[in-house]
């Protein structure tokens, strides 16, 4: 097994979306490994956990990296929030990301969630993608 692809894999998967004019007309540059102190925007994309398992073979090194991309919105109502969701969902579904280290093999959307935060009145989107890598 190799983890060695995971910091790669995610500067690819942030810089897409960065770079994504369906998630940056929705969301700006308000995407984030951690959310930043002071004032955030009303809605944003978080990059969050991540679970991996290996997918070595005989041919050499590799995992499927599953990790979350959530959306996290204040405005009254889902409609907002899921149509960053999808924009986040058609941007990496399938993406060909050049990684700084090792190769991208597959990108698939896994799952969604919807939920809401009633004590702090938002909306959150967890989406759940799985990334099969090659540790070259």
């Amino acid at each position: 097994m190799s983890y060695g692809v995971a910091v790669a894999l995610q500067a690819a998967v942030y810089q897409h979306l960065l770079s994504d004019t369906g998630v940056s007309d929705l969301v700006g540059s308000a995407i984030y490994d951690e959310v930043p102190n002071g004032t955030i925007p009303s809605t944003y994309v978080s990059l969050g956990a991540e679970t991996v398992l290996d997918r070595s073979d005989s041919d050499g090194s590799g995992a499927l990296h599953r990790f979350e991309v959530s959306v996290v919105s204040d405005v009254s109502g889902f409609a907002g929030a899921k149509a960053v969701a999808v924009a986040v969902s058609d941007a990496l579904t399938d993406a060909d990301l050049t990684l700084a280290r090792g190769q991208l093999v597959a990108l698939r959307f896994e799952r969604a969630v919807a939920s809401r935060e009633e004590a702090a009145n938002l909306r959150r989107i967890d989406l759940r993608f799985g990334a099969r890598v090659q540790d070259d």
